[in-house]
Formats: structure tokens, C-alpha cells, sequence
């Protein structure tokens, strides 16, 4: 096999996670539209590559020996099949990054490195990828370098935030920021149910709740403060905000939301098992 083009990127898989981190990774100045090679059976999702420059071909083995980076980025029950498929076509000098839930990084290395020591790296994305602000961690396998490690980290910094941890969180990674967009998405819905609720015309009572979401998130993250010191600014002696935060706290917010993230934790674990 040749030497393949350095910053090219591939996916395995051009679903709409795929598409979004491709479109991010143009958009950060990471690479070009025609550095990036994808495959999909559906033809449908190979045009929405054309549509903004990328090359869309016709089977997995043209997107490996295109792509120095390769994004696994399958249904999690094909993830062997098409590591297995094309791994006499990867070499150590390439990168296989997987996105799919559940998948272990021992199957990824076991279908992967066949014919040679590929770094296989596992991420836990989020749908978040859609609009550049991802919340994502990665395990690295035993053969990735620091080389490796940082290349994972610009990519996905680019379109969101990355943390490195132990292979063993990843399914506490996937119930708290895999899942969470459905938890922010189910409190953004009942917020503005409260404001309808209480006199707000529904077209007012939506964006007020999903931007005061997105600001108290940015003022956790840009102050650097505990989420508990700032509710605390908010809540004045005998105001609304602490009458507000008092029946949340009577009817279980907060144990609802810790019950959530485990469960989906779980379910994680189980899957990994399987």
C-alpha cells in the first residue's frame, strides 16, 4: 500500500454525525472538503458529501487507502465487519477512530490490526457535532502515540470540547454527555411548558427557556464558577428564584437527574458486554 496524503480524513459510515464532523472540520480550517473520503451504502448520504465538496466513493477499502485518519462511524454490529474488510489495506502510519457506542476497544484492535499495529483510538461523541459544540471523550488504544492523541484532540476540539479518559468511563461518558442533549431537551420543553404555564405565548415561552439554558451553561464554562455558586447569586433572600429552585427540589430535579445519567450509564455497560 502506498503512503497515503497527510490531514486526509475518511469515514466509514456517512450518516448525519459523520456529516456533521466533516462539515466541522472544514469549517475550522482543518482540512479542505476534497481531503475528506467517504462510503455509505445509501446513496443519499454519499450526494450530501458531493454537495459541499467531499469525495464520495463506492466501497470502504477506496476510503481507507485515501485517509490518514479513519472515522468508524457504523452502526455498532458492522464495526468488526468493516474493520475486518478493510484491514489489510491499514497501516500503523494511519489512525482508526471509532464513534460507535458499545464497541470495546479490544473488538476494535482485534478487527483493526490483522496485518499490522493500527492506533485505534474509541470517542464518545454527541449530537451536539450538529452545531459545533460537542461534548466528547476518547480512550486511546495500545498502540496510539501522544501524535495520536493530540491529532484526536485538534479534531474534535474544532468542534466542541474533548477530555481523554480511561476506557472503563466511557459508559459513564455516554449517560452523562452521549445522552444529556435528550435530559437538557426534555427540561428546555418542561420550562416552557411552566411559561405557557403562567400567561407566556408558546413562540416566547421556547426560545426564552433554550437561550437561558445555553447562557447559564456559557457562565459555568467561561466563569469557571461551581453551577452551585452560581444559583446562589441568582436566588435573593426570600425571591422568586429560590421559591423556583425550592419545588424543583421538592419534586426531585436533581435526584431525577442523577437517576437519568446512571441509567443511561447502565445501559451503556450492557451494551458493551454484549
Amino acid at each position: 500500500m502506498s503512503p497515503v496524503r497527510p490531514g486526509t480524513i475518511g469515514f466509514l459510515g456517512a450518516g448525519q454525525m459523520a456529516e456533521a464532523m466533516a462539515r466541522g472540520f472544514v469549517k475550522a480550517g482543518l482540512c479542505k472538503p476534497e481531503d475528506i473520503t467517504a462510503y455509505d451504502p445509501w446513496d443519499v448520504r454519499r450526494q450530501v458529501f458531493e454537495e459541499f465538496g467531499a469525495k464520495a466513493v463506492t466501497t470502504n477499502g477506496e476510503v481507507v487507502r485515501a485517509s490518514e485518519t479513519v472515522f468508524v462511524s457504523v452502526k455498532p454490529n458492522y464495526v468488526s465487519t468493516v474493520l475486518e474488510e478493510t484491514s489489510g489495506d491499514l497501516s500503523p502510519d494511519q489512525l482508526i477512530v471509532s464513534i460507535a457506542a458499545g464497541v470495546p476497544l479490544e473488538k476494535i484492535e482485534a478487527a483493526a490490526c490483522k496485518s499490522s499495529k493500527v492506533p485505534c483510538v474509541r470517542v464518545m461523541p454527541n449530537t451536539p457535532c450538529l452545531v459545533g459544540a460537542a461534548a466528547c471523550a476518547y480512550a486511546a488504544g495500545k498502540h496510539v502515540s501522544e501524535a495520536n492523541g493530540k491529532r484526536v484532540e485538534e479534531l474534535f476540539g474544532a468542534i466542541g470540547v474533548i477530555r481523554k479518559v480511561p476506557e472503563n468511563l466511557l459508559d459513564a461518558v455516554t449517560g452523562l454527555s452521549g445522552s444529556g442533549p435528550a435530559y437538557v431537551y426534555l427540561a428546555i420543553e418542561a420550562m416552557a411548558d411552566g411559561g405557557v404555564a403562567a400567561g407566556l405565548p408558546r413562540d416566547v415561552a421556547l426560545p426564552l427557556a433554550a437561550q437561558t439554558v445555553m447562557g447559564a451553561a456559557k457562565m459555568v464554562l467561561e466563569t469557571g464558577q461551581h453551577p452551585g455558586a452560581l444559583k446562589d447569586n441568582v436566588c435573593s433572600p426570600g425571591g422568586t428564584t429560590i421559591a423556583g429552585v425550592r419545588a424543583l427540589e421538592k419534586n426531585g430535579v436533581r435526584s431525577a437527574f442523577i437517576e437519568g445519567v446512571n441509567a443511561a450509564a447502565d445501559r451503556a455497560r450492557e451494551m458493551s458486554r454484549m
